[in-house]
This record gives C-alpha cells, sequence and structure tokens, in this order.
C-alpha cells in the first residue's frame, strides 16, 4: 500500500467494471460500452467512503433512469475478497461503497511498513524537474518577499520530490546587466569618497550601509591604489571583490533558513559561452524577428503574447529578457528538464506570456515552463501593518526576520497559504506558545504522542508491531477519523505536487494534530484491556510517523517534548 486511496479507487473501479459487465452478460444492460465515471470521497462518511457516478453518466448509454441502473449494477457487485463490506444506492442513482476494517488495519500496517518513507509515492515517475527559487539580486540583502519565496519554493520542491520526480533546487545569480553596472558605480563612488569626500554619489545608486562597508574593506586591502586606475578596472574589481562576498552571504543565510541548492547559475555564464548571442540568432534564423527604428524586435504576437518586445536596443546591447531566454532554453534543452518552475513575485506577470513565447518560437513546448505567481506579504505586530524593524528602524529582511521568529514558524506561515494570495504574517502568533499558534499546536500533537510512548515504557509497556496488534478493534468514530485522514497522507502528496501547493501540507498536519488530540481525548490508551491498548497504540505511532514525515517534508522539526 502507497497510497491506500489510490489503492481503494482503482479497485473499486475495476469491482464497478466486473459488475456492470455481468449485468450486460445477463442482458439487465444494453451491450454498451459504460461511459467514464468518477470516483469520490463523500463530504458526509454517512454517505460512504466512496461513491461513483456510474449509473448516472450512463443513463443515455443504456437508455433507462440512472437510479434504475444503479440497483441493476449493484445487485451484480462481488466485494468477497475486497476491501469493500458493502453497498447501497442513494438519491438519483449514485453509488455509494462501505470500506472494511481490514481496510483501516492495512493503513496502518502500510504506515509502520514505510515509516519514514510513508506518504512518498511514484506519482512522478523521475522526470526531471528544476525548481527555481529567491534568485535575489546579489547586490543587497534578502526581503520579506524572499523569505516567504524560500519557503514556497523549497516546499513545492520537497513536494515533487515526495511525489515521485527527480527535483533539482536552483538560483539564478544576476551578475551581469543593470544591476551589476548600478553595483559598480555605487562601489566605486564609495571607494572614492573614501579619499576625496567631494566625490558625489551617482543619480540611483545603492545607498544601503553595506555599499559603503565594501568600499571601506576594500581600500583595507588595496588603499587608495585604483583611485588612479581607469573607471572600467576600479569597478572590476570591486565588483570581483564585493559581489562573491555577497553571494556567499546569501547563501550562508539561506542555509540558516535550512535551504540549499544544487545549483546557484551565473547569468554571467550565458553571456561568457555565447549563448545570449546564441538564441538571438536562433530567433532571427526562424524567422520570428524584424528590425524597426534601428532595433532588433521579436515576434512575440504571433505566438500568443499580447505586445511583441525589442530584443536588441539600438546600441547592439540585448534587452532583460534576452538572457533570460537563453536561461530557460539552457533549463529545457541544454539541461533536458522535464519541466521548469520558477517561483516569482506578482509583479512579473506580464514577464511569464514574453517568456513563453519565446520558447515556442525556439521550438519548445511552453508548457515545460510553470510559473507560481507569489502575492506580497505584510508583516502585522500588535494588529498593525508594519514595515521596520522595531530595532533598527529598517525594513525587515530575511535575516532580522529570523532573529524574531523562530525558523519552524517562519517557514511554517509562509506555507499556510496559496502563494497566489496576500498573506498577513503575524509576528505576535509566530512565538506564542499556546494552541493558537498553528506551528505550536502540530509540534504539541506530536511531542504528547512522545509523551505518552515515553509514560507507557516507564511501566515497561512498549508498541508491538502493527502485525501482531488486533486492529479490528479500532471502531470507534474518533478512531476511524484518524485512520482515514492517515491514508489521505500519499494523495495530499500528489495533490500538493500536481497543483505546486505546498500549502496543503500544513493544513494537513494541522488536520491530523486536530484529530489526534481528539482521539486521544475520546480513547483511552493506558488502562484499557491488552488488545485494545495495544491496538490503539500501533494508532498513535501511525499518527506520530505521519507527522514526523510531513513536518520533515517542510523543513520544520518534531519535537519529542515541550
Amino acid at each position: 500500500m502507497i497510497n491506500p486511496i489510490q489503492d481503494a479507487k482503482a479497485q473499486l473501479h475495476e469491482v464497478i467494471l466486473a459488475a456492470a459487465g455481468r449485468a450486460v452478460a445477463s442482458g439487465a444492460l444494453a451491450a454498451e460500452p459504460i461511459p467514464a465515471f468518477t470516483i469520490e470521497i463523500p463530504a458526509d462518511p454517512r454517505n460512504g467512503d466512496f461513491a461513483s457516478n456510474a449509473a448516472m453518466v450512463s443513463a443515455r448509454a443504456f437508455r433507462m433512469p440512472p437510479r434504475k441502473i444503479a440497483e441493476i449494477i449493484a445487485g451484480e457487485l462481488v466485494l468477497e475478497g475486497t476491501w469493500f463490506d458493502r453497498a447501497e444506492v442513494a438519491g438519483p442513482g449514485f453509488l455509494n461503497f462501505f470500506l472494511s476494517r481490514d481496510w483501516f488495519s492495512q493503513v496502518l500496517r502500510a504506515v509502520e511498513e514505510r515509516g519514514r518513507d510513508y506518504g512518498r509515492t511514484l506519482t512522478g515517475g523521475g522526470k526531471r524537474v528544476l525548481v527555481e527559487f529567491v534568485s535575489a539580486n546579489p547586490t543587497g540583502p534578502m526581503h520579506i518577499g524572499n523569505a516567504r519565496g524560500g519557503a514556497i519554493g523549497d516546499g513545492i520542491a520537497s513536494v515533487l520530490d515526495w511525489a515521485g520526480y527527480q527535483v533539482e533546487r536552483e538560483f539564478y545569480v544576476n551578475d551581469a546587466g543593470n544591476q551589476i553596472n548600478k553595483f559598480a558605480v555605487s562601489l566605486e563612488a564609495r571607494y572614492l569618497q573614501l579619499y576625496d569626500p567631494a566625490v558625489e554619489m551617482p543619480e540611483g545608486a545603492y545607498l544601503g550601509g553595506d555599499i559603503t562597508a565594501h568600499a571601506q574593506a576594500f581600500a583595507k586591502l588595496h588603499g587608495d591604489k585604483y583611485c588612479a586606475a581607469s573607471p572600467e578596472e576600479r569597478q572590476k574589481a570591486l565588483v570581483d571583490y564585493a559581489l562573491p562576498i555577497n553571494i556567499r552571504g546569501l547563501e550562508e543565510d539561506l542555509l540558516k533558513y535550512r535551504i540549499s541548492y544544487d545549483n546557484w547559475f551565473r547569468e554571467s555564464t550565458l553571456h561568457q559561452n555565447g549563448q545570449v548571442e546564441r538564441v538571438v540568432e536562433m530567433l532571427k534564423e526562424k524567422g520570428s524577428t524584424y528590425e524597426s527604428e534601428g532595433a532588433l524586435w521579436f515576434r512575440a504576437t504571433d505566438f500568443g503574447a499580447p505586445q511583441d518586445f525589442v530584443l536588441v536596443r539600438q546600441n547592439g546591447v540585448p534587452t532583460y529578457v534576452v538572457p533570460d531566454i537563453a536561461y530557460h532554453y539552457n533549463k529545457l534543452v541544454t539541461r533536458g528538464f522535464d519541466k521548469a518552475i520558477n517561483v516569482l513575485g506578482a509583479d512579473h506577470h506580464g514577464y511569464v506570456p514574453r517568456l513563453k513565447a519565446a520558447l515556442q518560437a525556439l521550438g519548445i513546448d511552453p508548457d515545460k515552463l510553470d510559473v507560481v505567481m507569489m502575492q506580497m506579504v505584510n508583516l502585522v505586530r500588535d494588529g498593525e501593518v508594519i514595515k521596520a524593524s522595531k530595532r533598527s528602524g529598517k525594513a525587515i529582511t530575511l535575516v532580522t526576520l529570523l532573529e524574531e521568529v523562530p525558523i519552524d514558524a517562519a517557514r511554517f506561515f509562509f506555507n499556510m497559504r496559496e502563494a497566489s494570495s496576500q498573506f498577513d504574517f503575524d509576528l505576535d502568533l509566530a512565538v506564542e506558545e499556546s494552541a493558537q499558534n498553528p506551528v505550536y499546536y502540530v509540534q504539541y500533537a506530536h511531542a504528547r504522542i512522545c509523551s505518552i510512548l515515553r509514560n507507557l515504557a516507564g511501566e515497561g509497556i512498549a508498541p508491538r508491531p502493527a502485525a501482531e496488534c488486533d486492529l479490528s478493534r479500532l471502531e470507534a468514530p474518533e478512531e476511524t477519523a484518524l485512520i482515514r485522514f492517515l491514508a489521505a497522507l500519499p494523495q495530499e502528496i500528489d495533490n500538493a505536487a500536481r497543483d505546486y501547493e505546498p500549502f496543503r501540507l500544513t493544513r494537513y498536519a494541522m488536520d491530523l494534530a486536530n484529530l489526534f488530540h481528539r482521539f486521544y481525548t475520546a480513547c483511552r490508551v493506558k488502562g484499557e484491556e491488552e488488545a485494545l491498548l495495544y491496538a490503539r497504540l500501533a494508532l498513535c505511532m501511525a499518527a506520530r510517523t505521519a507527522l514526523e514525515n510531513v513536518l520533515s517534508l517542510l523543513k520544520i522539526t518534531a519535537p519529542e517534548s515541550m
């Protein structure tokens, strides 16, 4: 049992088809193929564990009312040897099915057998996926948007990995182009000011304290040596010194945030190896460009984009989008990934159609690129939106956030909403040690299970293998609900991977914690007769495993005591 829900659905699909086939053979139904039908989980468990619309969609094919078809199919069902106890016809013709206790027992055995791998599936089939996220400008610190993008991007990569994809995480270092030129002249001005205070900062220069600090450190190493150098030599020396420090700082800050990248891809390599110029030539060769007013334009409207755009300016310098086209060509062709996923701020909305149009013009399926658009974050303290750190008075960055808020809380909170929704991050709630704090509530459930196990161990009672327990004893509504929810974890991971929605896992963790607390309130473990005690202990172990796995997937700790 890798995916108990999918396994049961697949078995039920065959059971229904076989019953319909027997009805056709007996002449009760016309000799027509049964149309495609669905099997869903009813919102109300009283309507069964699964329900099918097989009869509803077959009315035209069999030329009779759906309820009559449902009654005929129900009469031909053979449930012996399956995970289903019984079926009933409901409403206008729904077929409702009820699982046997054996299925619930098998779920707990599957959780125990798969252990730390419970929840993993093979859905992705090993397809190669590259997830690019954060990719913050290396000329300055990471802001709160990067903090959210880091948690979401890392979460997407994790759920894809758990769903059976071969995943790599990538940070795209923008170490070429206008922002680096701006970085260079800013460093240059601050360096020269150390020896001539009359030197003015260029218009639009970076004014952060980090620029001054870099210039001062550079001067300690080289003195005034570069004052007499040409601007080109001076700027190159300053950038060659400061940029690696900034990139190393980004990497260290992200590692503190529990994000480790497989690749740090530098934009400059695309210029150095000629890939930027090559994609322009390829677009020319395919007849997808034209010249106007001295600039080279891309016929983006031929490929669904709202308007054409410039590839190469009048001065011969490519626009910012050209390296991006080359970068994605590198991802999907040169390196051969089956899918590229980018996590971007909502301000990139107009950029995506341009990029997809260019990929299509280059002969690449644009659906190989998926973009997750992320809305802004509001930091809230005392019920009010804030924009600055109380201590420094400056904008709160990833680093200053993690000085105020535990990493577990930051990663959990940023994955509590869809990326497409604006999010209010409550700084007070994130540090609160109460059931109102979602991550505390989930971690407490795990710690509570560990406490139960410790207390029983103190009395010489240890869990038994699930195969040795009479799991059919777990019949209370709270027990059944908890097991059913444990069974849903692999499907929840598949759904999160399909939709790029790691928030499904924080929601799952909160619901699982809630169901466990309900179970433990209603069903004693200690003090029950032996068979029931060990069955409930097996359920506790399965709940602990599922909580550990979900928290591990999100890179959040699962404490054993709190």
